[in-house]
C-alpha cells in the first residue's frame, strides 16, 4: 500500500489488525473488535479523557497531568492513586517503559521479573503490551480518572489496540512526532503509515460512541525547537488524524521560555489548527490544547526548580492552554519520587488556581508575535502541501528530504539537522540559520534583526556559540546564555 493522505478502508485495516495482533501473545484477548468497542462503551463518562478535555475547554479550565510509570501493575496503581490523591492530578498518564516503546516486548519479560524479584521497578515505565488487556484494565478500573498513554512508540499500533480495548480514552504520538526525536533510523513513510493505523483504531471507537482523544507530541526534541517549526508539526499531525477519523485532538506546545512569544504560540497553534482543519473539510473537531513545562535542563537545587515549574505554570495560566503538562523538582536527577512528581503537581495547580480569573491582554508585542510564528508556520505548511502534490503524507516525507521539515537536535538521520535556533536578547527562540526552510526575506530579516541585537548588547558574534550557551542556560540559572568572559 503505497503511502497516502486517505481513509483506510475497512478492509485494508483489518487486514493489517490480524497482522498486529499477531506481533504478541496479549494480541490474542483482544481480537474481538466490537467486544472490545462494548467494554470501552461501559467506561463512565467521566473517566472519559476526551470528554474531560472537552468540558474543560467549555469552561476555560486548566487541568494539570504528571507523567509516570513504573513496571508492575500494583506499584503503578499505587503511584496513580497517590498522584490523583496527594498531587490532586486531574488527569492521570501512564508512561510506557523505553523496550515496549521499540517493541521488544522479551526484554519487557525479563523487566517485568526483575522488578518483582528486586521489588523495585527495573522498567522506567509501565510495559502496556506486556500486561495486556487484563493488566490494563485493572488499570483503569481502579482509577477514578481518566488515564492516557504517553509514550514515543513509533510503531505503537498493538499498544494502541490493547489501550483502546482497556477503556485508555487517549493515546499520545504520531508518525512525525514519534519518530524523528526519538528513533535514528525508522523511514517516515513507515511511521505514518503506522500511525494511520492507530488514528483510524481511534476512529472506529469514536463512531461506536467512545470518544478518543489523539494528541501530537509537540514538544518533538523539547531544545530550543522555534514554535512555528513544532506548530507546524502538530497542525501536520492533526491534519492526519482527521482524515481518519479522529475528532477530539489535543495539539501540544513546549515551553521555550519568553513568554509573550510561548502564550503567542499557543494561541497561534489553535488558531491555525482550526483553520487549516476548517480549510480541508473537517469541520467537527474538537481541538484543545496542552502547554508543556520546561523541557530542557532543569536546577538542581529544589527551590530553584520549582521557580521554573511555577514559572511555567503562569505562562500556562495565561495561555488558557486545556491542559499542562507538569514537571517535578527532580528533574535534574532522573525518575522522580511519588512525592517530588506530587509537589510538582500542587505547585503548578496552585499557581493555576491563583490565576484563574486573569488573562492576558492582546499587547502590541503579544500581536507581532502571533502574526510572526502564523507567517513563519503557514510557509512551512504550504511549502509541504506543494512538495507532496497536494498530498500531505507525502507532503512530509518529501519535506524532510529537502529540510522544509526540520528538527533541531534530532536523533534521525531523516531529519536534515540545518536549522539552528538561538534566543534574542529576550530570550525568544529565533532561527540563527533556517536551513532549507522557505520562509520569505523579510521573516530572514525579522529572525536575524533580533539576534543581531541580541549580539550587539552581549558584544559578541551571531554565530553557533550563542546557540551552545542557550542550551545550558536555565540550568544554570539564566534563559539566555551569556557568553565566557575572558581576562
Amino acid at each position: 500500500m503505497k503511502l497516502e493522505n486517505r481513509r483506510l478502508s475497512n478492509e485494508e485495516f483489518m487486514t493489517i489488525r490480524e497482522e498486529v495482533l499477531n506481533t504478541w501473545e496479549t494480541g490474542a484477548a483482544i481480537k474481538d473488535l466490537q467486544a472490545n468497542i462494548e467494554y470501552a462503551k461501559s467506561v463512565p463518562r467521566e473517566k472519559n479523557f476526551a470528554l474531560k478535555l472537552q468540558e474543560a475547554k467549555n469552561n476555560k479550565q486548566v487541568l494539570t497531568q504528571p507523567r509516570a510509570g513504573v513496571a508492575l501493575i500494583s506499584e503503578h496503581l499505587n503511584l496513580l492513586k497517590y498522584l490523583s490523591e496527594e498531587g490532586e492530578a486531574d488527569l492521570l498518564p501512564t508512561t510506557v517503559d523505553s523496550y515496549t516503546r521499540q517493541n521488544r516486548y522479551e526484554n519487557c519479560t525479563i523487566g517485568i521479573k526483575e522488578s518483582v524479584r528486586l521489588n523495585r521497578s527495573m522498567l522506567n515505565g509501565f510495559p502496556v503490551v506486556n500486561h495486556g488487556v487484563s493488566g490494563c484494565r485493572k488499570i483503569q478500573e481502579s482509577l477514578d480518572k481518566p488515564v492516557q498513554a504517553r509514550h514515543g512508540t513509533p510503531d505503537a499500533r498493538l499498544l494502541s489496540e490493547i489501550i483502546h480495548a482497556s477503556g485508555w480514552t487517549s493515546n499520545e504520538g504520531g508518525g512525525i512526532s514519534y519518530n524523528i526525536p526519538y528513533s535514528k533510523d525508522v523511514p517516515l513513510e513507515r511511521t505514518i503509515k503506522d500511525w494511520q493505523y492507530c488514528d483510524r483504531l481511534a476512529a472506529i471507537y469514536e463512531e461506536h460512541g467512545v470518544p478518543i482523544n489523539r494528541e501530537p507530541f509537540g514538544p518533538l526534541t523539547g531544545t530550543l525547537v522555534p514554535p512555528s517549526m513544532s506548530n507546524s508539526v502538530a497542525i501536520i499531525e492533526a491534519l492526519l488524524a482527521a482524515e481518519q477519523g479522529v475528532k477530539h485532538i489535543t495539539v501540544g506546545y513546549g515551553q521555550c521560555g519568553n513568554q509573550i512569544q510561548d502564550i503567542a504560540a499557543i494561541k497561534a497553534l489553535e488558531q491555525q489548527t482550526d483553520e487549516y482543519l476548517l480549510r480541508y473539510g473537517y469541520r467537527d473537531t474538537v481541538v484543545t490544547t496542552v502547554f508543556h513545562q520546561w523541557m530542557g535542563g532543569f536546577p538542581k537545587d529544589e527551590s530553584k526548580a520549582y521557580a521554573a515549574i511555577s514559572n511555567a505554570s503562569v505562562t500556562a495560566a495565561m495561555a488558557k492552554v486545556t491542559k499542562v503538562i507538569v514537571k517535578t523538582p527532580h528533574e535534574a536527577f532522573g525518575i522522580p519520587t511519588k512525592q517530588a512528581n506530587a509537589n510538582g503537581l500542587k505547585c503548578t495547580k496552585m499557581v493555576l488556581n491563583l490565576l484563574a480569573d486573569q488573562k492576558s491582554y492582546m499587547s502590541k508585542k503579544l500581536s507581532e508575535q502571533i502574526q510572526i510564528i502564523k507567517e513563519e508556520t503557514k510557509c512551512i505548511l504550504e511549502a509541504v502541501f506543494e512538495v507532496g502534490d497536494g498530498d500531505l503524507a507525502r507532503g512530509v516525507v518529501e519535506a524532510f528530504k529537502r529540510g522544509i521539515l526540520d528538527i533541531p537536535f534530532a536523533p534521525s538521520i531523516h531529519t536534515a539537522n540545518k536549522l539552528l535556533p538561538a534566543r534574542d536578547h529576550y530570550g525568544a527562540v529565533r532561527y540563527l540559520d533556517c536551513g532549507n526552510i522557505p520562509f520569505t526575506d523579510e521573516l530572514k530579516a525579522y529572525n536575524r534583526r533580533m539576534l543581531e541585537k541580541r549580539a550587539k548588547i552581549q558584544n559578541r558574534p551571531v554565530d553557533f556559540q550563542m546557540t551552545v550557551d542557550d542550551i545550558f542556560a536555565v540550568s544554570e540559572g539564566k534563559l539566555v546564555g551569556k557568553p565566557e568572559i575572558t581576562l
